[in-house]
């Protein structure tokens, strides 16, 4: 298969060739990396544009064979330069013409360095992608051998998020990495007004924890009946007064991705991700994938009939 690499045509962008590096070796994968350049919106009569296009093609030709240079040896890889209204539009038109099975972006250079931070590009496409999406941390490296040992899937409990669960399974068991499902809890600390009412809060807290690690479980005895099961399996709740407390609450360790999957209320062949999905992977130290509902089906389909 084909994974798609959206490279900045300025040569910046280390984060996202460490991540493609990974996660191609980890499934045995070829690399397109690509680099978008605005197209003219309308032809001028003098050369300005003709002239200003091939020096934006040149430098963009130039920051690719940077990315050649960047990435390990062993990686299958080719690139290319794409005009395009916007990169977004460039990147969904390559990935179609390339049949590529995922996305890899790296972060904005807004956000602060370990935290998955959205940009323009990043935004429409995990609203918008007809396949997943990979998005980078500011700042993420590994080593150059790395590969993806564990794949921790965001759970909800609901059975649209089995799909998930057994797509995830299916991808772990593939490349040899372990599975965790994990379900976060998010509880704002009381106002010091209150005195009264947080017994009441605890016993819901858990009541929800154990009926989200019945559901886990329940998940994971499902994955043990595929063809393929991933090398360890694990399920675990994160707890915090915020989400970035939640996520930090599990313990991450190098070669770890997490999986998003799409929202219900979005359209099931396109990323749409809502709003706890969005406090998700903003706050996640660690790669992310995000899933859009129809290929999480397809992938679920694979893995059970592998």
């Amino acid at each position: 298969m084909t994974l798609l690499v959206a490279f900045a045509p300025d040569g910046r962008g280390k984060a996202v060739l460490h991540l493609a590096g990974m996660l191609a070796r980890s499934a045995e994968d070829e690399l397109v990396v690509c680099a978008v350049v605005p197209a003219p919106w309308y032809p001028s009569p003098a050369r300005v544009d003709a002239e200003y296009q091939a020096y934006l093609r040149q430098a963009a030709n130039d920051a690719l064979e940077k990315a050649r240079a960047r990435l390990p040896s062993d990686i299958p890889a080719r690139f290319l330069v794409r005009d395009a209204r916007s990169t977004a539009a460039g990147l969904l038109d390559v990935a179609a013409q390339e049949d590529a099975s995922l996305i890899v972006l790296g972060s904005a250079t807004a956000g602060g360095p370990g935290y998955v931070t959205l940009g323009g590009t990043s935004s429409r496409l995990l609203y918008s992608s007809p396949i997943p999406v990979a998005v980078a941390p500011r700042g993420f490296r590994c080593a150059a051998d790395a590969r993806v040992t564990r794949a921790t899937a965001a759970f909800g409990g609901s059975e649209s998020a089995e799909n998930l669960v057994i797509a995830a399974a299916g991808v772990a068991a593939r490349v040899g990495a372990a599975l965790r499902l994990a379900s976060f809890a998010v509880r704002p600390r009381a106002p010091y007004t209150v005195a009264v009412g947080t017994e009441a809060d605890e016993d819901m807290f858990s009541d929800w924890s154990a009926e989200m690690q019945a559901a886990g479980r329940a998940a994971l005895a499902k994955v043990t009946d595929l063809p393929a099961v991933p090398a360890e399996l694990d399920c675990a709740i994160g707890r915090g007064e915020s989400w970035e407390e939640a996520l930090e609450d599990l313990e991450w360790e190098d070669g770890d991705v997490l999986v998003v999957g799409s929202s219900t209320i979005g359209p099931v062949a396109r990323v749409f991700l809502g709003s706890r999905g969005a406090k998700i992977v903003r706050d996640s130290p660690v790669p992310v994938v995000v899933v859009p509902r129809g290929a999480a089906e397809e992938l679920a389909a694979e893995a059970q009939n592998a």
